[in-house]
C-alpha cells in the first residue's frame, strides 16, 4: 500500500462567483453543490485508506485570515490536518508547492505528494483515486505526473494539455509535449476533434525531491526565499507562519510557468471521469442536475416558464422569483444579487472590480463575518447603532476587551453565555440579557455543548469593528 501526502491549497478568491464567493470567504469553504464545502469534499476524497493506497494527514497552504475556517471545516468532517502553512501573502502556486515540497522532505524526502486546489468537484472518488494509482507507476520512474481532464465540450475557460499521443483508454500515463493556453472557441473545438487534448486540471502527483529537483533546474530563485521561509517560521497555535520578510522575496508566478511548462519529465494521466473547477455560475448550472427545461433552483428560489436558467437564494428569508427567462442566472443574498446573461459568467468578476472602484464592500466582504469563535452579520447599522447576530462555537470565547465609542446589550436567544463585565461574572440564558457601558472591560463565552447565538445591540458614536481594545486572546490576534 502507497503512503501519500495530500497538499491542499486553499488560498484564493473565486471572483467569477460573486456574490458567493468573495475575498473574506472564498468559494472552496460554501457548500455549492452539496452539503460540504468544496475544501472539506475535496480534503475528504483525499483521505484515509483504499486497497492499494493510504492517505497521511493533509498538508494545508492558506493565509491567515483562512485559518480557523480551516481547522474549523476540518473538524466539521473528522480530518485533523498534517500542518498548516500561512502564508503570509499570495505568491501563486510554485512557492506554495516549494514551501509544501521543502516541509515534508525535512522529515521524509522521498515523500509522495498529491498536490490539489481545494475548489473543484469530482463527484466519483473512486475513479479519482484509480488515476492516482495510474499515476505512481510513473512517480517511480522520476516523473512529475499531472491529471488531464478529458474534454466533453469546446471549453474556452481552461488551459489544455497536449499530450504526444491519443489516450488509448488503459488510463496509462502518456508523455505531455506542451501546455497550451486558455483557446479561442475555433481552436478549442478543433482540439476537441484531435482527441490529444486534455484540459489542465492543476493536479500533481510527485516525490518531494522531484519537484524540489525541478525547481532548482528551472526556478532556483525561488528555492533560497521559500526555505528561510520555512527556517524561519513560527509555530502559532498549531499552525506554522511563513517568515513574512524571506517570503516576499518570493517571484509571483504559478506552478505551470514554474517547473512545469519547463520540464521534460512530465507524465499525464487521463481522467475521464465528472470534474469541475466550478470556475463560474454557468460550471455551478451545470453540476447542480438541470430540470428537463434545464432550470436549476437551490434556497428558496422558484421558476415559472423558464429555460437554461440558475435561479438561487443564499438567505433563509429571500425567495427569488423568475418567470419567462432564458439562459439567466440569478444569485441573491441578504446584501447582494447578481443577474446575468448564462452567456457573460465568466464576466462577473468585472462586477467585482466595478464594485470595488465605487468602494461597496459587498466587493470583498461576506456579510457572515467568520472568527476563530463563530461568526456574526449585521441585521441593521444605523448612524449611531448596529443590530447584530453572534454565533459562538461550544466552548469558544471572545477577546477580553473593550469599546471607546460604543455600549452594548446582549440578548441570548439560543443556549448559555458566560459573560464577563469588569469584576463580574454571569451566566446569562435564553431570553436573559446584560449591558455593557462604554469603556467597560468584558468578555463573551460559550461554556455549553451547543451553539451560542445571542442579538448584539450597539449604541454610540462609531460601531465600526476596529474600536475593539484586546487585552486577552486565545486567538492570539493582535
Amino acid at each position: 500500500m502507497q503512503s501519500i501526502y495530500p497538499v491542499l491549497l486553499c488560498g484564493g478568491s473565486g471572483t467569477r462567483l460573486w456574490p458567493l464567493s468573495r475575498k473574506s470567504y472564498p468559494k472552496q469553504f460554501s457548500p455549492l453543490i452539496d452539503a460540504h464545502s468544496l475544501f472539506q469534499a475535496s480534503a475528504v476524497r483525499m483521505s484515509g485508506k483504499t486497497q492499494s493506497l493510504s492517505f497521511n494527514a493533509p498538508v494545508i497552504l492558506t493565509n491567515s485570515d483562512f485559518r480557523f475556517i480551516v481547522t474549523e471545516q476540518l473538524t466539521e468532517v473528522g480530518i485533523d490536518p498534517g500542518a498548516i502553512l500561512i502564508e503570509p501573502q499570495g505568491r501563486n502556486t510554485a512557492p506554495a508547492i516549494l514551501a509544501a515540497a521543502l516541509y515534508l522532505s525535512k522529515s521524509d524526502p522521498d515523500a509522495i505528494m498529491l498536490i490539489a486546489p481545494s475548489d473543484h468537484v469530482v463527484p466519483d472518488a473512486g475513479a479519482f483515486h484509480g488515476v492516482v494509482e495510474q499515476g505512481l507507476a510513473a512517480v517511480e520512474k522520476g516523473q512529475l505526473v499531472t491529471f488531464g481532464i478529458t474534454p466533453d465540450r469546446p471549453e474556452t475557460g481552461y488551459g489544455y494539455l497536449e499530450l504526444s499521443k491519443k489516450p488509448d483508454g488503459s488510463g496509462a500515463p502518456i508523455a505531455l509535449s506542451k501546455f497550451v493556453e486558455k483557446p479561442d472557441a475555433t481552436t478549442a473545438k478543433k482540439m476537441l476533434k484531435a482527441g490529444n487534448f486534455l484540459w489542465n486540471g492543476g493536479i500533481f502527483l510527485c516525490r518531494a525531491s522531484e519537484i524540489i529537483a525541478a525547481f532548482k533546474a528551472h526556478s532556483p530563485d525561488l528555492i533560497d526565499p521559500v526555505q528561510a521561509s520555512i527556517n524561519n517560521a513560527k509555530t502559532d497555535l498549531g499552525f506554522l507562519r511563513l517568515a513574512p520578510d524571506d517570503w516576499s522575496n518570493c517571484n509571483d508566478i504559478s506552478i505551470d510557468y514554474a517547473v512545469m511548462e519547463r520540464a521534460d519529465n512530465l507524465s499525464v494521466v487521463p481522467f475521464t471521469s465528472a470534474w469541475s473547477d466550478l470556475g463560474g455560475w454557468d460550471a455551478v448550472w451545470r453540476e447542480t442536475n438541470p430540470d428537463k427545461d434545464g432550470v436549476s433552483t437551490s434556497g428558496p428560489a422558484t421558476a415559472i416558464d423558464c429555460e437554461n436558467t440558475l435561479l438561487r437564494s443564499e438567505s433563509e428569508t429571500l425567495e427569488v422569483v423568475g418567470i419567462g427567462l432564458k439562459n439567466i442566472m440569478a444569485i441573491a443574498m441578504n446584501d447582494a444579487v447578481l443577474v446575468a446573461d448564462m452567456n457573460r459568467a465568466q464576466d462577473v468578476k468585472l462586477a467585482v472590480s466595478a464594485l470595488s472602484a465605487k468602494g461597496a464592500t459587498q466587493a470583498v466582504a461576506f456579510p457572515k463575518d467568520h472568527r476563530p469563535w463563530g461568526w456574526f452579520e449585521s441585521l441593521v447599522v444605523g448612524d449611531r447603532f448596529q443590530v447584530k447576530r453572534i454565533v459562538v462555537h461550544p466552548g469558544a470565547a471572545l477577546s477580553l476587551q473593550s469599546h471607546v465609542h460604543r455600549s452594548e446589550h446582549w440578548i441570548v436567544v439560543e443556549g448559555t453565555a458566560k459573560v464577563t463585565i469588569d469584576d463580574k461574572v454571569q451566566l446569562v440564558t435564553e431570553n436573559q440579557s446584560v449591558y455593557i457601558p462604554l469603556g467597560a472591560v468584558h468578555r463573551m463565552e460559550n461554556p455549553g455543548k451547543v451553539p451560542m447565538v445571542l442579538i448584539e445591540v450597539q449604541t454610540g458614536a462609531y460601531v465600526g469593528e476596529d474600536d475593539i481594545v484586546r487585552y486577552e486572546d486565545v486567538y492570539a490576534r493582535e
